[in-house]
C-alpha cells in the first residue's frame, strides 16, 4: 500500500491498481472552521476545540463531463452562495455546475452563507453584517478550488461500486406531533426537555443509513453515507462543532484511515433527536455512537459489483419553486430600511429568497446512478415523505438522498403540513407556498425514470 496524496489536510491511503473503462476518483477535504470572533449561525466563535468543521467530498472522472459531490459541515448555503460553491467547484474539477452537487449537514454550533442576503445588508447600509458577513467563506472558496484542482491531477481508478443499508436506533424522532384534529399541538425540538413529549412515539421517520461506497478492488475508497435528521444534540456553546454525525464520521475515518468518509443529511427537516435527547452533554456520543454503529454495518453490509464508467449516469432538472404568499417585498424593504440592525431577524434572507424567485432562478434537483443505486440531491430542509416517496417510486433501486443543498427556501412541508401548522412551516421558518410538493414530486418521480 502506498499514501496518494490528496488535497486535504490529513492524506488518504490508497492502493495502485488498473483502470476501469477510465473510471476515476479524486477526493478532497477540507478544514471550514472559522476563526476566533468571527460569527457563526447564532453566536461568535469563543474557542475551537479538537474537532474541526470539514468541507469534503469526491469527483468522478470518466465518461461524460466530472460530477463533484461535496458535504459542508455548516448550517446552511443559500442563493448566491450556493451558486457560487457549485460553480468554483466545477471550474476547479472541468464541469459545469448543473453536475455539482453542494449540501450542508446542517450543525448549529457552525456558520451561515448567503451572499444575496449579504449584499441587501450593504445595500440597506449595515456596518454589522453578523453572520452573514462573507469574508471566511470567500476564503474558504478559494482553498476549496485549490484543493480540488491539486485533486483531480492524482485521482485514483475506481474498479468497484457498492451500495449498503443499516437501521439506525434511538436517534431520529419526528418533531411536529399531531393531536386527534390532525394539527400539530406540540413540536418536540432536538433538545427536548418534556419527557411527555419524548414518550410518544418516533413518529413518521426513515430509520435508514444508506451507504454508497466506491472500491479499488477491495480497497473502498470513499464511503458516502445518507442518514436524515437534524444533527443538534445541544449549541449555542460558541464553539464549532459537527455535533453527533461529524463525530460519528471521525470514528469511521479512525476505523478505516485510507478511506474518505463524506456524510450526507437526508431529508430531515421535519425530524430531530428530540425522543433520545433531553439536551445532557453525555447524550452528543450516545447519539454519534449510534449512528456510527450504522455507518458501519451498512458498509460491511454493502454489495460490491464492478463497476465502469458506463455505470455512472447524471441527470439533472431545474424547476421554479413557489414564494411563499407571505413574503412580501415591500414589507421587507421597509424592514432593511428601517430597523436597528440588531432587529434585521430574517428578512435579508427572505428578501434574498424572494427576489432570486422573481428574478426567474431555478432549483437543481439532480440525481446520480451508480449502477442500480441512485442518489437524489434536493434543496432546503425538506421532508422526510420526500424521501420515503421517493423510495417507494422505485423500490427495485437503491435510493438514498441528500437534502440540504440551496438553503434560500428554508423548510420545505408538504402541502398537508402548511394547514397543520407547527413551526417548520410557519412563516418564519418556511419561504416556499404549499404548492410545492407537486413541483419536487414530479421532479423526483422524472429524474427516477430517466435512468
Amino acid at each position: 500500500m502506498v499514501l496518494s496524496l490528496v488535497a486535504s489536510d490529513q492524506p488518504v491511503a490508497a492502493n495502485d491498481s488498473s483502470e476501469s473503462d477510465g473510471l476515476r476518483l479524486a477526493r478532497f477535504d477540507i478544514d471550514v472552521t472559522p476563526p476566533l470572533g468571527s460569527e457563526m449561525a447564532y453566536d461568535p466563535v469563543r474557542r475551537v476545540d479538537e474537532l474541526t468543521l470539514r468541507c469534503r467530498g469526491i469527483v468522478l472522472q470518466g465518461g461524460e463531463q466530472p460530477i463533484v459531490l461535496c458535504a459542508v459541515d455548516w448550517i446552511g448555503i443559500a442563493n448566491e452562495s450556493h451558486d457560487a460553491f457549485r460553480q468554483r467547484l466545477a471550474e476547479a474539477a472541468g464541469t459545469t455546475a448543473d453536475r455539482v452537487a453542494v449540501h450542508c449537514l446542517h450543525q448549529h454550533d457552525a456558520p451561515r452563507c448567503d451572499f444575496t442576503a449579504e449584499q441587501l445588508l450593504h445595500h440597506y447600509g449595515a456596518t454589522d453584517l453578523g453572520s452573514l458577513e462573507g469574508s471566511f467563506a470567500r476564503e474558504v472558496l478559494d482553498r476549496l478550488g485549490d484543493a480540488v484542482t491539486r485533486a483531480v491531477q492524482d485521482s485514483q481508478p475506481v474498479t468497484h461500486a457498492g451500495f449498503g443499508v443499516a437501521e439506525v436506533e434511538k436517534v431520529a424522532s419526528n418533531r411536529r406531533l399531531l393531536g386527534p384534529d390532525g394539527n400539530v399541538y406540540a413540536t418536540r425540538y432536538t433538545t427536548c426537555r418534556d419527557p411527555k413529549l419524548r414518550a410518544e412515539p418516533e413518529g413518521t421517520i426513515d430509520p435508514e443509513l444508506s451507504c454508497l461506497v466506491f472500491y479499488q478492488d477491495d480497497a473502498p475508497l470513499a464511503c458516502l453515507t445518507y442518514y436524515a435528521c437534524h444533527p443538534q444534540s445541544y449549541y449555542r456553546t460558541g464553539v464549532p462543532s459537527p455535533d453527533f454525525p461529524g463525530i460519528a464520521r471521525f470514528m469511521r475515518g479512525q476505523d478505516l484511515p485510507e478511506t474518505l468518509h463524506v456524510h450526507f443529511n437526508g431529508a430531515g427537516g421535519n425530524l430531530g433527536a428530540g425522543k433520545y435527547n433531553d439536551g445532557s452533554k453525555e447524550n452528543r456520543m450516545k447519539l454519534a455512537m449510534r449512528v456510527d454503529d450504522a455507518m458501519e454495518r451498512a458498509l460491511a453490509e454493502a454489495k460490491r459489483f464492478p463497476v465502469t464508467a458506463k455505470d455512472i449516469g447524471w441527470e439533472s432538472v431545474a424547476v421554479a419553486l413557489p414564494p411563499a404568499p407571505h413574503l412580501d417585498e415591500q414589507k421587507l424593504r421597509t424592514t432593511l430600511a428601517s430597523a436597528q440592525e440588531s432587529e434585521f431577524l430574517g428578512a435579508p434572507a427572505e428578501l434574498a429568497w424572494l427576489l432570486r424567485c422573481r428574478s426567474g432562478h431555478k432549483v437543481d434537483v439532480s440525481c446520480l446512478a451508480v449502477g442500480d443505486a441512485r442518489v437524489l440531491h434536493l434543496p432546503g430542509e425538506l421532508f422526510v415523505e420526500y424521501q420515503l416517496a421517493a423510495k417507494k417510486m422505485r423500490p427495485e433501486l437503491n435510493v438514498a438522498m441528500a437534502a440540504y443543498g440551496d438553503y434560500g427556501p428554508g423548510y420545505i412541508g408538504t402541502e398537508v403540513a402548511y394547514s397543520q401548522g407547527g413551526y417548520e412551516t410557519s412563516q418564519r421558518a418556511s419561504k416556499v407556498d404549499k404548492s410545492v410538493e407537486k413541483i419536487l414530486m414530479d421532479a423526483i418521480g422524472q429524474l427516477l425514470e430517466a435512468q
